[in-house]
């Protein structure tokens, strides 16, 4: 009998947050979309992957066999780097180089108090720190030859103290690789059971407290990803899904589980990327190629731009305390949330945050046990939102949120209810200000030339007020805002990275140098491509280069103009160089030599582009006016209408005051704000 099961088309985008697990099932074919949220599993997150999925399939009514990606953006990487979960490490390094990680770098957290601030506890403890002679030089020359005996008696001291995960960060070995190589070989030989991980192959640059860091956190992370991946697989089996499965990374682009086990770190801004991701796709589908994204979820709110339609990559990123100069969608994530707990500090002030009433026990207004107030139950009580979730399907408790704000906040401040539960929003709301800022100000960007993005479940309630205090005239609230990052790793390609430093002298360039360099890297990315069986036509490259003033101790990376080298690219990129400084710093040093300091290559392999069905035009709102309820502002309280989002059409208007509902997220209009349905589903709101 012949196989009359669909061929495999459907793509399935899964995204773990702290409190939901968000899904989008995408048709490329047809641009039909279906969403599903399901709770998130923190003691098992492969549980709540594969109950989103059975979700979203179950509501598509689709056979599994008919799915031919499954794209997942991941917080397990980040929540051990975070948590301090990760495996038991060592570092085998080379002699005199022990306390690069207790030395790090003089900075100080933006927000920490200089005066009693502490560096934190590094992943790896000079005792689990292991030196070794032998040389190289920044050239790449051996200046002293490896000790081999130091390298097989310090494998097996990590191993008799229990040590699994190892890594290899030996100094200049972005030049030369061969010294790491060689104790990797020795270290498999007496520690056959270790994880290992080399800085040659993790991050080839120079800075030896980064590389070291970047080496560390990657193996520190190893086993347990490793494990989750494999766990994800045997989920997908078990539910006959044979499809692929490919990862988020932090650049924004997709990688397979296998690339992702062998560098695991490289997922640490999984989920945000992806939003990032989403929402480039959804501005442009709306006409807009400039946006700041706000994702706010249940724990945090993560910030980022989209500047010509392209997310802003950055290679100074953090993970909580530790730096990571791996490529990253430049993202500042704030502990603001949904479910970020309101309380009164011992000094008698109003704090929201970080910490988070996460998925359990949630918010009061949620019923499963919280106790304390959160910005979610300061929307109940406004009346922002309706006394209801996901549809209607998730009752919210609107007298024990109120009951938790009179208590907690607005009898020992001596406010009443509403002022409580609007300061409550106001220090939210001015958090997320500050992150704004550092993305788009302090990147050399106005705010106010850009469309404001809010999305996450949270994000649309908070759009409004943050663009009003931006001074920004547009937002753009996505047709499913609360599934975005989903949505986001549907339309995401694949994509490596790779780079080398290769300093050149201040005002000079070795065009041989930087050719022969280039060259390497470019083979790397061919290699990469065969091993992903990227198509010849889906091959992209892009070539770029850091580069700093002399004296200057950090770079900037332009785009190197094509993929030749000569002495009119160099100049050119050096302009490119100067033309970016002056916009981030508004000065440029054209006078002063300037230093050629490291070199990328970009390898993009493009899947088929998905697109959004057009929404059928329909004026009339009031088939999806469902209701309306009392909504308390700053100027008072009115009377506002409700309205389900699915029943809008294309071109209608909506004016605010107005509360918009749908599945996966509320969004609240305030007076003076003019809402319109694109035919792409996004509603694009002005002043």
């Amino acid at each position: 009998m012949p196989d009359t099961s669909p061929a495999p088309h459907l793509l399935v985008g899964v995204d773990t947050g702290g409190t939901f697990t968000d899904v989008t099932l995408l048709d490329p074919a047809s641009g039909r979309i279906v969403t599903a949220k399901t709770s998130s599993t923190p003691q098992d997150p492969s549980l709540g992957f594969i109950n989103g999925i059975a979700d979203v399939l179950a509501k598509a009514a689709g056979a599994d066999t008919a799915i031919a990606r499954v794209l997942h953006g991941t917080t397990v990487a980040t929540n051990m780097i975070l948590e301090g979960k990760g495996a038991v490490a060592g570092l085998i390094t080379t002699m005199g180089f022990r306390h690069v990680l207790e030395i790090g770098r003089q900075d100080i957290p933006r927000r920490a108090n200089m005066f009693w601030w502490q560096k934190p506890a590094r992943p790896v403890p000079p005792e689990r720190i292991h030196e070794v002679a032998g040389r190289l030089g920044p050239d790449g020359s051996e200046v002293e030859a490896l000790d081999e005996q130091a390298v097989r008696a310090a494998a097996r001291a990590l191993k008799a103290e229990g040590v699994e995960a190892i890594a290899i960060c030996f100094l200049h070995s972005y030049t030369n690789a061969a010294h790491e190589k060689r104790a990797e070989a020795i270290v498999r030989e007496e520690h056959p059971s270790a994880l290992v991980s080399r800085s040659s192959e993790v991050l080839p640059v120079f800075r030896e407290y980064e590389r070291s860091m970047a080496t560390i956190l990657n193996v520190y992370v190893m086993p347990v990803v490793s494990a989750y991946v494999a766990k994800l697989e045997a989920r997908l089996t078990e539910r006959r899904v044979e499809a692929p499965l490919l990862l988020m990374k932090s650049s924004g682009g997709v990688a397979g589980s296998a690339a992702i086990r062998k560098a695991p770190v490289e997922t640490a801004l999984s989920g945000p990327a992806a939003g990032a991701v989403g929402m480039a796709f959804v501005g442009d589908a709306a006409g807009f190629r400039d946006l700041i994204g706000v994702d706010i979820g249940g724990t945090s709110a993560d910030i980022s731009l989209i500047k010509d339609g392209a997310p802003s990559v950055t290679m100074t990123g953090h993970v909580g305390e530790w730096p990571l100069s791996l490529p990253m969608v430049d993202i500042v994530t704030i502990g603001a949330g949904g479910g970020s707990i309101a309380r009164v500090t011992r000094d008698g002030t109003l704090a929201v945050g970080p910490q988070s009433a996460g998925a359990a026990p949630g918010p009061v207004s949620y019923k499963r046990g919280g106790t304390e107030p959160t910005v979610t139950d300061a929307h109940l009580v406004l009346g922002h939102l309706p006394p209801y979730l996901l549809d209607g399907s998730f009752e919210l408790d609107v007298e024990g949120a109120r009951r938790a704000i009179a208590t907690k906040i607005a009898e020992p401040l001596g406010l009443d209810l509403l002022a409580a539960a609007r300061g409550i929003l106001a220090i939210a709301d001015h958090n997320m200000v500050g992150a704004i800022r550092i993305v788009s100000v302090e990147r050399g960007h106005d705010p106010r030339d850009f469309a404001l993005v809010p999305f996450g479940g949270a994000g649309p309630l908070h759009g409004g007020a943050l663009a009003r205090l931006l001074g920004m005239k547009t937002i753009l609230v996505p047709p499913s805002p609360g599934v975005l990052s989903a949505l986001g790793l549907l339309v995401s390609n694949l994509k490596s990275e790779f780079a080398r430093t290769c300093l050149q002298k201040p005002g000079t360039a070795d065009l041989a140098q930087i050719g022969a360099v280039f060259g390497e890297l470019q083979r790397d990315a061919e290699t990469w491509f065969a091993h992903e069986r990227v198509p010849a036509a889906d091959r992209r490259i892009v070539w770029a280069a850091s580069l700093r003033y002399e004296h200057q101790g950090f770079e900037l990376t332009v785009e190197w103009p094509g993929r030749h080298v000569d002495a009119a690219a160099v100049a050119e990129t050096i302009r490119r160089f100067h033309d970016l400084h002056r916009r981030l710093y508004s000065f440029a040093q054209e006078d002063t030599p300037v230093e050629i300091v490291t070199l990328r290559v970009d390898a993009i392999g493009l899947l088929p582009r998905p697109h959004l069905a057009t929404l059928a035009e329909n004026r009339n709102i009031a088939r999806a006016r469902v209701g309306e309820q009392r909504v308390a502002l700053e100027t008072g309280t009115v009377s506002a209408p409700i309205y389900d989002r699915t029943r809008l059409g294309a071109g209608a208007v909506i004016e605010g005051p107005a509360i918009i509902t749908q599945l996966d997220a509320t969004t609240l209009l305030l007076p003076g704000q003019r809402a319109e349905v694109h035919p792409s589903a996004s509603l694009v709101v002005r002043e």
